[in-house]
């Protein structure tokens, strides 16, 4: 449940709620809106005394939550929810990209990527340290050094950094080098590494899982924000479903859908959620007129020689012309493209 507090209630007047609250053994997340001070509670709604809790002083109304979600859902929060990252906010009026390689190979091509989406206006540069493969015997990351890579890229471009964390002993590390921690959709539903991230108190970017319900996606966003980590994205970034034609199946109803469950921020990622680079573009158009908050993007500099996902990457000139063509698509949207400085 949310306690919406009176405009003008004071600290002395929360405290006292908060106190009921722990008497009944609730878990309290204080929500600080623009205009009115929320306390999200979570706990066993049979201890409640509603007409008791709303008789307190300063206490608005008290709203109960159906949703088995309860900070993640909309009715926790009066306003949509807005992580800054620097000088940037995902989930306001600006669309975001993020945008470069999937994988991390070189120094060299690292700079590349990123100095090419940073120049065609990228707001964030994504890159894999960390790859998990299917097969064992594909190219699995430069780790630690592609971290570091990675870091040198944002000195160079001011881009911030986007990457994942796939265990448990990756979280701190990844968490000093980047920006932004990323779960990945094998990850989605590993408990312990959401709880671990959450634990940081960095902006988390949860992708949705291979073949999770909207639910399950926003149950394991709770656990990031159970753990008082409010900065949640999430991804849509396609599900397996009996279609071949294309990598996964891209559910861009979701995006719309979860507009309506939850204040939190949402992506689109059309780059895995297709699998085909001439794809990537018109569902990106798509994405935005969905509701997406942002598109992350894989581009490569030379998408041929790529060591991971280089049929679904854009080259340098194609991430330009995207990024051309959908600054229009934000504008009828109701957003324009976020930019740096």
């Amino acid at each position: 449940m949310i306690i919406v507090m009176k405009n003008g209630s004071t600290k002395d007047q929360e405290e006292q709620v908060n106190r009921t609250l722990k008497e009944w053994n609730f878990q309290i997340h204080v929500i600080e809106g623009v205009e009115k001070k929320v306390i999200a509670a979570v706990g066993d709604k049979r201890r409640v005394d509603f007409g008791f809790l709303e008789s307190l002083p300063g206490v608005e109304r008290v709203v109960p939550i159906l949703a088995p979600y309860k900070l993640v859902a909309a009715e926790a929060q009066p306003e949509r929810t807005k992580v800054r990252v620097g000088p940037v906010e995902i989930g306001g009026d600006r669309l975001v990209v993020m945008a470069g390689p999937c994988a991390v190979e070189s120094e060299e091509q690292l700079l590349r990527a990123a100095k090419g989406v940073a120049e065609a206006g990228a707001t964030f540069l994504r890159g894999g340290a960390f790859k998990p493969r299917t097969s064992p015997y594909a190219f699995q990351g430069l780790e630690d050094e592609g971290l570091a890579m990675l870091a040198r890229a944002r000195e160079v471009t001011g881009l911030p950094v986007v990457t994942e964390a796939v265990d448990l002993t990756q979280v701190d590390r990844v968490a000093k080098w980047a920006d932004i921690i990323q779960i990945g959709a094998r990850n989605m539903q590993n408990f312990g590494l959401l709880r671990a991230v959450g634990r940081t108190g960095k902006p988390v970017l949860l992708k949705r899982g291979l073949s999770a319900t909207v639910q399950e996606w926003l149950m394991s966003a709770e656990y990031i924000m159970a753990e008082g980590n409010p900065h949640v994205i999430l991804c849509e970034r396609g599900i397996r479903t009996f279609e071949t034609a294309t990598r996964n199946t891209l559910d861009l109803s979701a995006v719309a859908l979860a507009k309506t469950l939850t204040h939190l921020p949402i992506l689109v990622d059309p780059s895995h959620g297709t699998g085909k680079r001439a794809l990537v573009l018109p569902m990106a158009k798509a994405a935005i007129m969905a509701g997406a908050d942002g598109l992350m993007i894989e581009v490569h500099p030379e998408p041929e020689r790529a060591l991971s996902d280089g049929e679904q990457s854009l080259s340098i000139p194609e991430f330009q012309r995207l990024m051309e063509e959908i600054a229009p698509v934000a504008e009828l949207a109701g957003k324009l493209l976020a930019r740096l400085g």
